[in-house]
């Protein structure tokens, strides 16, 4: 081997060692910065991990952290992509908070994952309304059509009860917010009801008589939730029927008094941020809580 070979192989050790110390100089702020759930920040706010589904509440959590200015704390909001993994970091602590399940599925998790999480606070609720291309009022629907609702467990529950609302079907009392089609104990039109992706539905309504789906996907095939169904359940907070699927701001049981999430609690619970979620969402969204 000759001397200038191997001169330059120590030259290249040399700056692979140099790589990795950054590299693990990097990574170790990462994780320290990641894992900073309630201390204080550069600028001397107490930080608080908000943990959210999509990128849809963000505003709402700008708007959140301007009323959390003036008490020196700061909603570090993280976002990701599937709701049952962010349940498992809230409690596991590596999210202070979340923002983005409604009471039914968080008695569903917490029954299912014997999880230690409590809901500290209301935000908004989504309506879930029946919606066609082939009639107007859900009294036309004949003998034996197709009614489209989503096909996970929680909306398809949901979905049901909207159908007993409507006075189309009746449902076995004993299985409470989230009956089963197999639960359906009255049927008089012998309507087919359907489980479908829910984010397919609306595009799906030529091929059905009618079909329910989530007002986000409503949204998203530009039509208006309230406007644009045949039969809606007014949002109303005080309805015990709405109860289950009003969301909600959740933490660890053992947080649920903490004082500085309620801080971040009430500033959800502010003017502005009624009239943001009021103004932005129209309609998709409607505030669960009073100012």
């Amino acid at each position: 081997m000759s001397q200038k070979s191997s001169h330059n192989k120590k030259k290249v050790a040399s700056l692979s060692a140099i790589l990795v110390a950054i590299l693990v100089v990097i990574l170790g702020f990462i994780i320290v910065s990641g894992h900073n759930k309630s201390g204080e920040s550069a600028k001397g706010k107490k930080v608080v991990t908000v943990g959210i589904i999509g990128s849809n509440d963000v505003p709402i959590w700008k708007q959140v952290n301007k009323e959390l200015a003036s008490k020196h704390i700061y909603a570090d909001v993280k976002v990701f992509s599937d709701g049952e993994a962010l349940n498992q970091a809230t409690n596991s602590g590596q999210i202070d908070i979340n923002s983005f399940q409604h009471y039914a599925f968080l008695h569903q998790e917490v029954s299912q994952k014997n999880y230690k999480l409590t809901a500290i606070g209301n935000t908004y609720i989504q309506p879930l309304n029946i919606y066609s291309k082939k009639i107007k009022n859900v009294k036309n629907l004949k003998e034996g059509d197709k009614i489209a609702i989503p096909n996970n467990p929680t909306n398809a529950g949901r979905a049901l009860k909207v159908l007993e609302k409507a006075g189309l079907i009746k449902t076995n009392p004993a299985k409470g917010y989230s009956p089963t089609v197999s639960d359906i104990t009255s049927n008089p039109k012998k309507l087919q009801i359907i489980e479908v992706d829910p984010a397919a539905i609306i595009k799906l309504l030529p091929n059905f008589a009618a079909g329910i789906t989530n007002s986000n996907f409503v949204q998203a095939n530009h039509l208006n939730p309230s406007k644009d169904s045949i039969f809606a359940i007014a949002p109303n907070i005080n309805d015990s029927y709405n109860k289950p699927w009003i969301n909600i701001l959740v933490t660890k049981t053992s947080e649920e008094n903490n004082k500085t999430y309620k801080e971040v609690v009430n500033a959800y619970h502010s003017k502005a941020v009624y009239d943001l979620i009021e103004k932005e969402y129209k309609g998709v969204s409607l505030p669960a809580f009073k100012y």
